[in-house]
């Protein structure tokens, strides 16, 4: 048997290119005992990105990701992008508060609710192991094994976690039905008494052996580009869209997008209990993925909006020029390891409690600053896509989710329309 796997690791490393086909930014868990974690002021609106209190519908509120996992089975569906001969699977630990052991773990196809398609499931192992400890602040990788997984095949990673009471590294608006099982059924097609939720747990990618010509793009944003104000398990979010554009041209080499958008991020300042922020967090969630070509930045609303908030002390405000010298230091960043970077420009938060005439100066200024300094290798301006013209503070009517300033899905698929393709063709 050990033979057998040292030959799949072998002929699989020998042939193509890895590339992230799927990702997701990690976060930690918050548990739920007093305490456990930082907080947003007390007068503070909830936490997240800002969006008008009371004065428009708001999008229900997806079931809250677990704080805690006790001898359970968790089941996570994630769809490739780009396809290839072989996979293998990230697991972050990054934010735990300890070791955690997974005792069993499997990918398969997705067939329909929490079940998978059968004949398509296959172990995961680690270092030849079928068992591994996932240490605190660790990203570990699976054995790669061959597996045909077609572009756009919806792919399902379980988990089985035996010990009680651990406390889960995040990403909490995943848009995509997760289960929790008790015991092991992680090789089990149809879950047993499955609880749903929408977040992922441990699960930090996805990786293929694609063909030599591929290469993967980062999608590096906040709460917009996470896909918040889009419909559950539709797979609209922005990225999402516009990598099945991507998929649609055959004269293109396939070209994966990863989605490492994180509701609340900021440029500058880590968002309490919602994750590092873009400085702190660029080396884990675009650096250290595989086959990264393009970044797509779209950051910057929360660094303006935050500072307006309600009890927010003066030390959390940022001036748009902070907020320049942030992007500088991510374009730098990303040059030195010969990335490309496209800049977005901020898109409208006007009707929101955050609004103002100085906050909306802020967002001018920045915008110009990104169409105008020539300094991001591109840019795509989403702020023209998205915004009324009768009211040019505000997002377009039929774009807005409700909130004033998260895109629906017609509006993400503007979004997605607003690339030229040409950019990822080199």
């Amino acid at each position: 048997m050990d033979e057998v796997r040292e030959s799949t690791r072998t002929s699989t490393a020998r042939q193509g290119n890895w590339i992230a086909t799927w990702g997701t930014a990690q976060q930690l868990a918050q548990p739920a005992e007093p305490g456990g974690g930082p907080q947003m002021p007390d007068d503070a609106p909830p936490p997240g990105d800002a969006s008008a209190q009371g004065s428009t519908p708001q999008p229900a509120e997806p079931p809250a990701a677990p704080t805690e996992v006790s001898a359970q089975t968790v089941r996570m569906v994630a769809r490739a992008t780009v396809g290839g001969t072989a996979v293998r699977v990230a697991l972050s630990n990054s934010f735990g508060y300890a070791p955690v052991r997974i005792d069993a773990a499997q990918i398969a196809r997705h067939d329909s609710g929490s079940a998978i398609r059968a004949g398509s499931a296959r172990n995961l192992t680690f270092g030849g192991r079928d068992a591994v400890v996932l240490p605190t602040g660790a990203q570990i990788y699976s054995d790669p094994i061959e597996y045909d997984v077609p572009a756009q095949t919806d792919l399902v990673v379980s988990l089985y976690i035996p010990d009680e009471k651990v406390t889960p590294t995040t990403h909490e608006v995943g848009l995509r039905t997760a289960w929790l099982a008790p015991g092991n059924q992680a090789a089990t097609r149809n879950l047993r008494n499955a609880t749903g939720f929408q977040s992922y747990l441990w699960l930090a990618g996805i990786d293929v052996l694609a063909r030599p010509t591929a290469a993967t793009i980062v999608a590096f944003g906040d709460s917009i580009t996470d896909g918040a104000g889009t419909t559950p398990d539709a797979d609209t979010p922005w990225p999402s869209l516009l990598a099945r554009r991507l998929a649609a041209r055959q004269d293109l080499p396939p070209r994966a997008v990863i989605n490492m958008g994180i509701a609340g991020n900021r440029v500058l300042r880590e968002t309490d209990g919602l994750g590092a922020g873009a400085l702190a967090r660029f080396d884990r969630d675009v650096l250290a993925r595989p086959g990264v070509r393009w970044v797509v930045l779209s950051e910057g609303g929360n660094d303006i909006c935050f500072g307006f908030m309600p009890g927010m002390p003066e030390s959390e405000r940022a001036t748009a020029e902070d907020i320049i010298a942030g992007y500088r230091m991510l374009i730098g960043r990303a040059h030195l390891h010969d990335l490309r970077i496209i800049g977005c420009t901020i898109t409208q938060f006007g009707g929101t409690f955050v609004f103002t005439a100085e906050s909306e100066r802020m967002r001018q200024d920045v915008n110009r600053w990104i169409r105008g300094s020539g300094e991001f290798d591109a840019v795509v301006d989403l702020d023209a896509a998205t915004r009324d013209l009768a009211a040019p503070t505000k997002l377009r009517t039929e774009f807005d989710s409700g909130d004033n300033i998260h895109p629906n899905d017609a509006g993400n698929q503007a979004i997605a329309e607003a690339f030229d393709l040409e950019l990822f063709r080199g």
